[in-house]
């Protein structure tokens, strides 16, 4: 009996060996990928809640077949066009940037900041996720890149060390900041400003030294970069919305197996609205920063905004002539915000 026992067992092992032996080269094989994703956003943000999400469930959905690393607060570079330049390169997987530092390798992607072009962020999340998503991707496609999602930088606001800004008259021969991007540009030349365009990095220094006396960015941005520490007045003017995404490099993108380019795409998804929720609600908190500092803030009345929308009424005629791609994304914006004004009326 005992020999016919140790026979089973014998027989038992041996199945279990044949089972372990046949399922250890197929988990053998499965490949480890690394994602390293840059990024000027900086901890403890509504920017870096997400991706920090956006990295465990990432790592969770792959089984561990993607280790994500999120590099935040400008670690590898301090310059968020050169990120962009690097993305395309091949020497990073990932970044988390705006669509204007994306515009410096997509030109076309201009077109989504002339100013005053949306009116709301329920505008701007219509027209971005229903009517230009897939020609986004497209174009990002063209140019080496894979869109992941769309995150968010948000409405851009005006900062000042000489006084309030109610009128476009204010910036008269003022050197202001500009963004290294077309649309940004033309509408300081509108307003006849001495525009200078730094890269975000330089930006604090500039502003210490007097090199330049202003600017415009996001509440996120100001404080995260410091600059709301060397102005006075604060006008919440919301004159231009700057939205963000998270994409990849193509070539990189395009050698992971099927299975996980999808989980890549569908963890961002997942986050899109969290995402933007966080930044916005983070903008009460944000204002409160400047309040602290006791920098002057100022609303535009309606009619000071009609004001600015006039002189920068020229920006989105200048886009469209850049080149037909850019007509066409502006074309496709414009048709997005009247099929949103046409449902929202119902």
């Amino acid at each position: 009996m005992l020999n016919t026992f140790s026979r089973g067992l014998g027989v038992a092992t041996l199945a279990l060996s044949l089972v372990a032996a046949a399922s250890a080269p197929a988990l053998a094989d499965k490949a480890k990928y690394e994602l390293k994703i840059a990024t000027l956003a900086p901890d403890n943000t509504g920017w870096s809640t997400v991706l920090k999400k956006y990295e465990k469930a990432v790592e969770k959905a792959s089984n561990g077949q993607i280790n994500v690393r999120v590099f935040l607060g400008g670690i590898m570079t301090d310059d968020e066009n050169y990120s962009v330049k690097m993305l395309s390169r091949g020497e990073i997987q990932g970044v988390g940037a705006t669509t204007g530092a994306f515009a410096t390798i997509i030109k076309e992607l201009e077109a989504i900041e002339i100013p005053f072009q949306f009116a709301s962020s329920s505008e701007a999340d219509y027209v971005l996720d229903v009517h230009i998503k897939d020609h986004v991707k497209k174009l990002f496609d063209d140019n080496g890149i894979t869109f992941g999602f769309w995150s968010e930088n948000g409405f851009r606001h005006f900062g000042a060390k000489w006084g309030k800004i109610d009128s476009p008259d204010d910036f008269k021969s003022r050197k202001v900041r500009s963004q290294e991007s077309f649309p940004h540009l033309e509408m300081w030349a509108a307003f006849g400003a001495a525009a200078q365009a730094l890269p975000t990095g330089e930006v604090a220094t500039a502003l210490k030294t007097g090199s330049v006396e202003g600017f415009d960015q996001s509440l996120l941005y100001a404080t995260a970069g410091g600059w709301h520490l060397h102005i006075d007045h604060l006008t919440l003017s919301a004159h231009i919305y700057l939205p963000a995404a998270i994409a990849f490099n193509k070539d990189w993108f395009d050698k992971l197996p099927a299975d996980l380019q999808k989980v890549l795409i569908d963890e961002g998804e997942k986050l899109v609205r969290k995402g933007r929720k966080a930044i916005r609600d983070a903008n009460k908190k944000l204002l409160q920063i400047f309040k602290d500092e006791k920098i002057e803030i100022y609303t535009l009345s309606k009619d000071e905004r009609k004001a600015f929308v006039k002189a920068t009424s020229k920006v989105r005629d200048k886009v469209a002539a850049r080149s037909a791609g850019h007509k066409t994304l502006i074309e496709l914006i414009e048709a997005g915000l009247k099929d949103f004004k046409t449902k929202k009326k119902k």
